[in-house]
């Protein structure tokens, strides 16, 4: 039983659900901003992922069933990738400029296929290599005001681990997920809980047992909840669900426009301007994105998209 098709061509559910949450993450950037300004990060994050792992309770259910149970490994193995990914990523953006820190990782995108040729052992069509270098191009565009902008350090250097950690925790969810047919809910529930109890354990060691005291502002709870309900538990349910139904390159290219609409955000919300180049590399990262969904032929399309264990 495969994905219920839309009326674009070769884009089902799982792909629109993915253009969402590339939408959503693009607008938590400047969420989590305001928020870490009154949070240190280390305890932003065990809050933001704590209070995700209580709304997603019910979920863990599932655990006690025995196909539940090995979803308790594959959930704490993956949600150990992602705490390094939001480590690298939040003290990575404090280390280097947001055009640098954009466009790093954003090549993501063109990590996934040789981290997907390397995990799985699936050599994606030669198209998927072309898509990549038009996104990881258009993200470049998109982010550089100017050559000089383009310096490398050690926050440089956290943002593009970041970006090869997110490809192999794509690659890692089709496997092993796709293997144990985890629900996608308890998977995103353990994830949770896992970077919860990482990120507090790492801000009790580094404040020394003396964590900052919870802001009382009405913003930050407003800002906690839209992260916790849309960018956390719709988007990682979201990417769970179809990273193990897709290929991994599909999905990281889909999530590549991610950076289209952190610059819709940023341009009306925050005020910021981004020159015709920018949106020119706006476009090419869309462009990308459809053309991997488009329906393939011949005897590689049934390897492509795999149905649902």
């Amino acid at each position: 039983m495969g994905f219920a098709k839309s009326p674009w061509r070769g884009i089902g559910s799982g792909e629109l659900m993915l253009l969402m949450v590339a939408a959503v993450w693009g607008s938590s950037y400047a969420v989590a901003k305001q928020a870490t300004q009154q949070l240190p990060v280390l305890e932003f994050l065990a809050l933001r992922f704590g209070l995700t792992f209580i709304v997603l309770l019910p979920a863990l259910k599932t655990l006690f069933t025995a196909q539940g149970r090995s979803g308790l490994a594959v959930g704490g193995m993956l949600g150990a990738n992602l705490l390094a990914v939001f480590l690298c990523e939040t003290f990575g953006v404090s280390l280097t400029t947001a055009s640098n820190a954009t466009f790093l990782i954003s090549l993501c995108v063109a990590l996934t296929p040789l981290v997907e040729w390397w995990l799985l052992g699936e050599r994606p069509q030669q198209r998927v290599f072309g898509a990549a270098a038009m996104s990881a191009a258009g993200a470049a565009m998109l982010s550089l005001t100017s050559p000089a902008d383009l310096s490398l350090g050690w926050g440089d250097g956290l943002m593009l681990l970041a970006a090869f950690l997110r490809a192999v925790m794509v690659c890692l969810t089709r496997r092993l997920a796709g293997r144990h047919a985890v629900p996608a809910l308890t998977l995103t529930a353990v994830q949770s809980g896992v970077i919860a109890i990482g990120a507090f354990v790492l801000a009790l060691a580094r404040s020394k047992g003396a964590l900052a005291p919870l802001p009382s502002g009405a913003s930050f709870w407003w800002a906690m909840a839209y992260l916790v309900m849309f960018c956390t538990v719709f988007a990682f349910f979201a990417q769970n669900h179809a990273a193990a139904r897709t290929s991994p390159s599909r999905v990281a290219l889909l999530m590549g426009s991610e950076p289209v609409f952190g610059a819709l955000v940023a341009v009306h919300w925050l005020g910021e301007d981004i020159r015709p180049l920018g949106w020119v590399g706006g476009l090419l990262i869309v462009v990308a994105a459809w053309w991997v969904t488009l329906p393939q032929r011949g005897p590689m399309q049934a390897a492509t998209v795999p149905s649902p264990p």
